[in-house]
């Protein structure tokens, strides 16, 4: 939550607005004119807000018709579909079946080595993965697990994991997908909170080029957790592993031989899907708990709408991990539920060659892609040679996630991947709420680099200050939720309390949901997402933005990436400390580039945002997502210790950070 000490008054507190965007970029013709979703969506919302939401809950297949759409009689443990009953493995796979689309590919699964043979690449029709889902849940249930009983996912990105995930949900077995770069602590404690008693692991997945092995900690988390009765195994790598005959369990052993019949059970909209652990500011992970008639619709709705798709004729590529939310919402559920063909991609963007995702764009044509602007500005640091030589022309839409993108990223993204001819749908949305709640329609909206835009239909959201009054145009504050909405959370699993005090209680008078981001209504009342609010400055009472001041810096030629925080100041009570990769034509930027780069934030901005000092780094410390830790980047601005490390993708990038020496930039 923000700093609410002493200082300014609430409407000085709220965020300075700094960076204009003048550009503008239209729906391409053709799009517009077959849109899925047109501007009659946002007005039929505005009239009656569930109407709306039962249209879209239609677009699904339910057992039993809810009675009511929305029970909010108990705020804010709002309830959706009441009455209504549905299974999402049902959604996901057999009713494609059914409906006669058993032939279409539904995943195109590509492994990251090159050269391992034909088992390296899958292509698994819709028939084929009703199969396995299936055949994995009959052996589930030969393990012991019934409906309610938590199962725990720990793979890398395989077919297995998206069948495991639908297996449970065909039970009615609540899953929690733990990120295959956890720790095995990581894991037992997410194990322990939600007592699952089954784990689904393999052997290892393959991360740039070498195998990297799993089941080693998952042997190790059921020394700290009693909570594991069966852990089911895949082979994947064919490397070694311990073994435990009481209690390991190989997946082509027990799903293979298991029958291809199930039926799956339809189960209240209410019933439990998953728990996704986000990190807590206490250090204890926040179990999301969600639920599967409104988080199903929210994950189908928004990928129809936001991508504008055409499961017939589109191939959609997400480029998250299932670990993460986005790979739920977006991989698992969403695309699956409408019946599209994707990709499934194992690897890293650059493993075994720096082209390896624009040549499988190129190969299975792909026209729907939904990736990070962290990876985007790492391709950006290598230029456009290697894009340019592939054909991406299949592409139609660029999407964004996970933060927000910088304006120059959105350009490049939109010109050197999408040709200059595709909509960048920007979207916000988090763990908690389940689905995209901010973004531009690529049918509708001119795109401004840098924004979200609007609420889609049906989502209301504003930005308020301390006191919960919306801010007018050109102001930021805090993004807020307004009214409830099908896909958010419905409590912290086992922790009522924590889920009503973490997102209901800044704005409790208002009935507001928080969840500590900040952001600015630009001139025309476009939203721009500013980051969390933990991550604003007060710089000399003014509280500025870091995405803002980042954004400023990667428009300058020579950069590809920064990162800032607010150092403590005697001066100033914060001070801008900005860390920066420099692109790779531009070398080490030569001797006068500090000043370069502050006199540029300088013009872009204004005297208030210029960084007291700026230190060119090889990389910046990130978390196995791609997030940014500038935790650690304080801890080095201060003068401090740098704090835990474990959770970053390669902790010796904050050795290089600590050992170089920080440049200060002239008054």
């Amino acid at each position: 939550m923000s700093d609410q000490s002493t200082g300014p008054s609430s409407t000085e507190q709220t965020i300075s607005n700094l960076l204009k965007e003048e550009r503008r970029f239209e729906p391409p013709a053709d799009l517009a004119a077959s849109a899925n979703v047109t501007a009659d969506a946002y007005d039929a919302a505005a009239a009656d807000r569930e109407a709306f939401w039962a249209e879209q809950a239609d677009r699904l297949t339910w057992a039993t018709k809810w009675d009511q759409v929305l029970d909010d009689s108990n705020p804010p443990f709002f309830k959706w579909f009441t009455g209504g009953t549905l299974n999402a493995s049902y959604n996901c796979v057999d009713r494609h079946v059914e409906a006669g689309r058993g032939d279409k590919v539904a995943i195109h699964w590509v492994g990251e080595p090159i050269t391992g043979g034909a088992d390296d690449t899958r292509d698994i029709t819709y028939a084929q993965l009703k199969d396995e889902v299936s055949q994995a849940a009959n052996a589930l249930t030969a393990l012991g697990v019934s409906k309610g009983d938590r199962v725990a996912i720990y793979l890398p990105m395989i077919p297995e994991a998206i069948v495991a995930m639908l297996a449970c949900a065909r039970l009615g077995a609540p899953h929690t997908v733990v990120f295959g770069g956890f720790s095995a602590d990581a894991l037992a404690s997410r194990v322990d909170d939600c007592e699952a008693k089954v784990v689904i692991t393999s052997d290892g997945g393959y991360r740039r080029g070498t195998p990297s092995a799993l089941k080693p900690a998952v042997d190790e988390a059921r020394t700290k957790t009693d909570k594991i009765e069966k852990v089911l195994v895949v082979r994947r790598t064919g490397q070694e592993v311990a073994w435990d005959d009481a209690v390991d369990v190989w997946w082509h052993d027990a799903v293979g031989s298991a029958s291809t019949d199930h039926t799956p059970e339809a189960f209240d909209a209410e019933h439990p899907l998953y728990v996704m652990y986000t990190s807590g500011t206490t250090g204890k992970p926040k179990g999301i708990l969600h639920t599967t008639g409104g988080y199903l619709t929210g994950a189908a709705y928004t990928h129809h709408a936001v991508f504008d798709l055409k499961p017939e004729t589109d191939v959609y590529w997400c480029t998250a991990d299932v670990g993460w939310v986005t790979g739920h919402s977006y991989i698992a559920y969403g695309p699956l539920a409408n019946g599209v063909t994707q990709v499934l991609y194992e690897g890293t963007p650059d493993s075994p060659e720096p082209g390896r995702w624009w040549k499988i764009i190129q190969d299975y044509g792909v026209t729907l892609f939904y990736t990070a602007p962290t990876a985007i500005r790492s391709f950006m640091k290598q230029g456009s040679e290697v894009p340019d030589s592939f054909d991406m022309s299949s592409l139609r839409i660029l999407g964004s996630v996970g933060e927000p993108i910088n304006p120059e990223a959105y350009v490049w993204y939109r010109h050197v991947i999408g040709g200059d001819r595709t909509p960048v749908v920007d979207t916000w949305w988090q763990t908690e709420t389940g689905a995209v709640m901010i973004s531009p329609l690529p049918g509708v909206t001119a795109g401004k680099p840098g924004s979200a835009m609007t609420p889609i239909p049906g989502i209301e959201a504003d930005v308020v200050d301390d006191e919960g009054r919306s801010v007018p145009n050109g102001s930021g504050g805090y993004l807020v939720v307004t009214s409830p909405w099908p896909s958010m959370l419905r409590t912290l699993w086992g922790d009522d309390d924590r889920y009503v005090d973490t997102y209901w209680s800044r704005f409790k008078k208002q009935g507001f949901y928080f969840a500590g981001d900040g952001a600015k209504k630009d001139e025309d009342g476009d939203i721009w997402v500013l980051g969390r609010v933990d991550d604003v400055m007060n710089v000399s009472g003014h509280r500025l933005s870091t995405t803002e001041i980042e954004s400023a810096l990667v428009s300058h030629p020579k950069v590809a990436e920064s990162a800032v925080v607010g150092a403590t100041d005697p001066d100033t009570g914060q001070a801008v400390v900005a860390y920066v990769i420099l692109r790779n034509e531009a070398g080490d930027g030569g001797p006068d580039i500090i000043k370069e780069l502050s006199d540029h934030v300088r013009s872009q901005i204004g005297p208030i945002a210029k960084p007291r000092q700026i230190m060119i780094v090889p990389e910046l410390p990130k978390t196995r997502s791609g997030k940014i830790m500038r935790r650690l980047l304080r801890d080095v601005a201060e003068g401090r210790t740098v704090g835990d490390t474990q959770t970053l993708a390669d902790a010796s990038i904050m050795d290089l950070i600590s050992a170089g020496q920080a440049t200060s930039t002239e008054d």
